[in-house]
């Protein structure tokens, strides 16, 4: 490993924070600081290297560690080169570490920090310090892999970053070992790649964005500076280099604000109990978090209905983009009004309409629900179940999964989901699971209200009980949800015992599991199937799944054998909210009882010892339906 001791370049930016200190590691080839006084003639003066011009706005945001560069995550990018191989920029030739510190405010599936790059089928060459949906990453190709084909070996680190918080990242290679470091740990290695780094023919040279002959992803977050060597870095030098920064890991995330006050999402409810209802909204700037609520609501005006008064306000302190208000202290099995008022710092305020709510009833009280699965990327046929089942007064709506299309992107859930599902979601809340689409995305979490670790978790409502994991991760014996679900389903004393994953353990559908047309399907997943057990032996009623976009239910299964009703567990597919239809394959396995392709919802309703499903199309027509009677 080529590392010589030298001065770790004691590099002072204009406004004169010190880049390093004397140190035994590499002295870079290329560094840039991203600030404000870096900037002139529409350039980024590098520190040593080439300039970068500037595209798109050049916005920075000033901090005690000397600020750092916004990238809007639309136009904004610094391009060293155009073409790496016509640049003055000396490049890395077999040894190399490049470093940078970061804030990503929206995880992409491939983003770009600093790096040159031909990612185009099987072409693949260069490298790039980068970040997917929940990691940062470092790729590069060499000549001795694969005989110099071009087959990028990628690296993620462990670390989980949050958005809008910095971190140190840094990429080395010596020729035989790649590695990632994240805040100055060792987090991943690889002997794959090989000799020289295999460089394309023709590349851009960027910092902050993810950008080839036919890709283009800008970063959307912050960089406060980065820095490329020919030389690879010691783990010591890399721990000096995170240490030196370290005080950026405490700064606080910038918030970006729209210039203009406007809902993104429009209030909608959470986490329904007997004593207690939660009232999200997201706002396009930082605003107060009011509630207004009672019984009922009076008019100052009576012939216009304007100006509603309400008995109650709850106030949350503090301005904020993601709101949330707890209402607690509520009467059970009552119904409620509520509306929203939000206020910017500039006294600009939105007033939500006056909407309604219910608590949850006690265990003798009939309640009802509705289940929507597979909503994904399509508001025109989700917006029409939203309708549809709040026009059947549901309690609370059951999701099992795939809200979105992809999670990681935020439109998604602002143009798709929320526009769509508003009837609903504004007068009852919504108990949801993961499902493959959301990605395990951060915007799941910043949107629910739901107890830690909120990927799993149980709730009471009336005489039942449900149960929610999240079949994306590990589920079999052992696991942590396996022991969460086993633990609890023991000590539920409910009429009702109703579980809710993605993943069905039984389908009949064409080709996920196997091609139904030409040979035999495992019908459904097999690591969900392990749960199976546990619902024959602790008597659960029905499991809600979805990720197959049709309907299916099964009859009573019990120890892998179709029962009698009332003894054994229905299980229910209902993929049908607004994903692209799929369909059954030609060969009836033993477990179906009823399977339709269409888009459709359901609709439950409990009476003590009853259970009545209904199921309905797109075009509100009843096609199946299920009494359970309990004795």
């Amino acid at each position: 490993m080529l590392v010589r001791s030298a001065l770790f370049g004691l590099l002072v930016a204009s406004h004169g924070a010190p880049l390093g200190a004397p140190h035994d590691g590499p002295d870079p080839i290329g560094s840039w600081r991203l600030s404000q006084q870096q900037v002139k003639d529409g350039k980024l003066q590098s520190l040593l290297g080439v300039s970068a011009r500037i595209e798109g706005k050049a916005e920075f945001v000033a901090d005690k560690q000397g600020g750092s560069m916004l990238f809007d995550g639309k136009a904004t990018a610094l391009v060293l080169a155009d073409d790496y191989a016509k640049s003055r920029q000396k490049l890395p030739t077999k040894h190399m570490t490049v470093t940078a510190w970061v804030a990503v405010n929206t995880p992409v599936r491939w983003g770009g920090i600093v790096g040159v790059i031909q990612d185009n089928a099987d072409a693949e060459s260069g490298w790039l310090l980068g970040y997917d949906e929940h990691h940062f990453t470092f790729g590069l190709a060499s000549k001795g892999a694969d005989d110099g084909n071009g087959h990028m070996t990628y690296l993620a680190g462990k670390t989980r970053y949050k958005p809008g918080h910095f971190y140190h990242v840094c990429g080395t290679y010596d020729g035989k070992v790649q590695c990632i470091y994240v805040n100055g740990k060792l987090e991943a290695k690889s002997t794959v790649q090989s000799g020289a780094l295999l460089y394309p023919k023709s590349a851009p040279l960027m910092i902050g964005s993810y950008r080839d002959s036919n890709e283009n992803t800008p970063l959307h977050g912050r960089i406060h500076s980065a820095r490329i060597f020919a030389e690879t870095a010691k783990p010591e030098a890399v721990q000096h280099m995170f240490t030196h920064g370290e005080a950026l890991t405490n700064s606080k995330p910038h918030v970006i604000q729209d210039p203009n006050m406007r809902w993104l999402v429009q209030p909608y409810l959470q986490w329904a109990t007997k004593t207690g209802m939660t009232v999200r909204w997201e706002t396009s700037r930082l605003s107060s978090s009011i509630v207004h609520w009672g019984k009922k609501v009076d008019f100052v005006g009576e012939k216009d209905k304007k100006s509603p008064v309400f008995a109650e306000k709850k106030v949350v302190a503090g301005a904020s983009l993601l709101h949330e208000v707890r209402l607690d202290g509520l009467e059970e099995n009552t119904g409620y009004y509520y509306r929203v008022e939000t206020v910017d710092d500039q006294g600009r305020r939105l007033w939500g309409e006056v909407l309604s709510f219910q608590t949850a009833p006690s265990a003798d009280v009939p309640f009802a629900f509705a289940v929507i699965s597979d909503t994904q990327g399509n508001p025109k046929v989700s917006g029409v179940m939203a309708k549809f089942a709040w026009g059947l007064r549901p309690n609370f709506l059951l999701h099992p999964g795939d809200l979105v299309s992809t999670g990681t992107v935020k439109g998604q859930w602002l143009d798709h989901f929320f526009s769509s599902m508003k009837p609903l979601l504004e007068r009852v809340a919504m108990f949801p699971v993961l499902g493959n689409h959301e990605r395990d995305a951060h915007f799941y979490y910043d949107y629910m209200s739901l107890p830690t670790p909120e990927y799993y978790y149980t709730f009471e409502y009336g005489n039942a009980q449900f149960f929610l994991i999240d079949s994306n991760r590990e589920v079999g014996p052992g696991s942590e949800q396996f022991l969460f679900l086993e633990a609890e389903l023991k000590k539920s004393r409910a009429q009702w015992k109703i579980v809710c994953y993605h993943h069905p353990a039984y389908s009949s559908d064409e080709n996920d599991y196997g091609n139904a047309w030409y040979g035999p399907s495992t019908n459904g997943d097999l690591r969900t199937r392990t749960l199976v057990p546990l619902f024959d032996k602790y008597g659960v009623d029905i499991v809600w799944n979805g990720h197959i976009h049709s309907y299916e239910r099964t009859w009573p299964l019990r120890e892998q054998h179709a029962t009698s009703p009332g003894n054994g567990t229905v299980y229910m597919v209902t993929g049908g909210g607004g994903g692209g239809l799929e369909t059954p394959g030609p060969i009836r396995p033993f477990f179906q009882n009823t399977v339709k392709r269409g888009h459709h919802f359901c609709y439950v309703a409990v009476n003590g010892t009853t259970l009545e499903m209904k199921a309905y199309d797109l075009e509100g027509r009843l096609f199946d339906t299920l009494t359970i009677q309990k004795k």
